[in-house]
């Protein structure tokens, strides 16, 4: 009897928020690696990122014994 077309718009304006939040959370979500992308680690656990570290010449052996000693009373 009362019909208000009003509600219908207040329907679709709460269905575009949640639309376009959508949207940005899938775009930040894959920049920052959520789909195999880089990420901050690339997940290595502690004890390979030292082994390729050490590799490259990043760090020395002594400071690779040092970290890794660490890593072995923590864990």
């Amino acid at each position: 009897m009362f019909h208000d077309p009003g509600y219908y718009m207040v329907g679709m304006h709460a269905v575009w928020w949640i639309f376009w939040i959508s949207v940005i959370a899938v775009v930040l979500f894959g920049f920052r690696g959520g789909w195999g992308g880089r990420g901050d680690a690339g997940g290595e656990t502690p004890r390979e990122l030292l082994r390729r570290r050490l590799a490259s010449g990043d760090i020395t052996p002594d400071e690779y014994e040092q970290r890794m000693a660490l890593l072995n009373r923590d864990g």
